[in-house]
């Protein structure tokens, strides 16, 4: 019986530091897939000696990959096993690796950006511009070294809890419970992705569809407005009541889209990207695409 290979804490941790480097060669087509496939070499090299299996590892991990930075982290961790389990004869084909990759970092990037970019770094460069201003140098290196501490210690304990997660994941690989967590975080993934189309996703159509003439009272009468700071001050309060700014209501085709499934044009643009990939249309294709379409439109003033 062949002996077990097993990634050590040496092999772990070149992965780590590789990982810092993850958008190192992003690009619009597959992302972070450059930065992803190069931490995962020191694995790759310690769990398969031939150039063929190589090979192959660093061309599924070559695949798509997009999450934020710092939480790709505890999704490498669970790779890691998973690549371990495979290389010692345990039944992992491609399907299951990319499953999960693709099923955990779109529910995770939804957490990172918010825990990093949107709270730990601005109270740190808070109090780094605080104690800057009062003449100190402790305010930018106190904020350098402070940042690089909390996102290195979280990048490495995540990958480790990953990894630990993951060999578990595997021990029940006859039960079916890989492909049930690949299942469920496929469904989640695509449930949040889904959430966040009304957000990232913006078409406004302009053609005006009417135009009503409102009667006195229903908008503001900018002529009757005192001067001065008073009479922005009552300006506004006449807005905020549900005034409207001028004496003509002008409803635009994308009003009535919104009164009837608010976002439903975004949506559907969606379902036309996705389409478009599952026909294997470049990613590259589909931006310029948009980008021509949509400049095509704003001159015509549809868009």
């Amino acid at each position: 019986m062949a002996e077990r290979i097993e990634l050590t804490k040496k092999d772990r941790t070149s992965v780590f530091l590789r990982s810092t480097f993850i958008q190192g060669s992003w690009n619009y087509e597959r992302m972070q897939n450059g930065g992803w496939a190069f931490s995962m070499i020191p694995a790759i090299k310690k769990l398969y000696k031939s150039k063929e299996d190589r090979s192959a590892a660093l061309k599924r991990h070559l695949e798509f990959f997009n999450t934020h930075p710092y939480i790709a982290s505890p999704i490498l961790g669970v790779t890691l096993a998973l690549e371990e389990e495979r290389a010692n004869g345990a039944p992992v084909d491609d399907v299951a690796i990319q499953g999960v990759k693709v099923g955990m970092m779109g529910p995770l990037a939804g957490v990172g950006d918010p825990v990093f970019w949107f709270t730990v770094r601005p109270m740190l460069g808070a109090l780094g511009a605080s104690l800057a201003l009062s003449g100190s140098i402790l305010g930018p290196i106190i904020f350098f070294v402070a940042w690089n501490i909390i996102r290195m210690a979280f990048m490495w304990y995540t990958q480790e809890f990953g990894y630990k997660a993951g060999s578990k994941i595997t021990e029940d690989l006859s039960g079916g419970l890989l492909q049930k967590v690949t299942k469920g975080a496929s469904i989640l993934g695509m449930f949040v992705l889904g959430s966040l189309v009304e957000r990232w996703v913006s078409v406004s159509f302009t053609p005006v569809v009417s135009q009503v003439q409102l009667s006195d009272g229903a908008f503001i009468d900018w002529s009757k407005l005192p001067s001065g700071t008073e009479g922005i001050k009552s300006a506004i309060e006449q807005y905020s009541s549900g005034l409207s700014l001028s004496n003509i209501q002008t409803t635009t085709l994308q009003d009535n889209l919104d009164s009837l499934i608010p976002g439903l044009a975004a949506l559907l643009l969606t379902l036309l990207c996705m389409w478009l990939l599952k026909k294997k249309i470049s990613p590259i294709i589909i931006i310029i695409g948009l980008f021509v379409v949509g400049v095509g439109l704003h001159v015509l003033n549809i868009m």
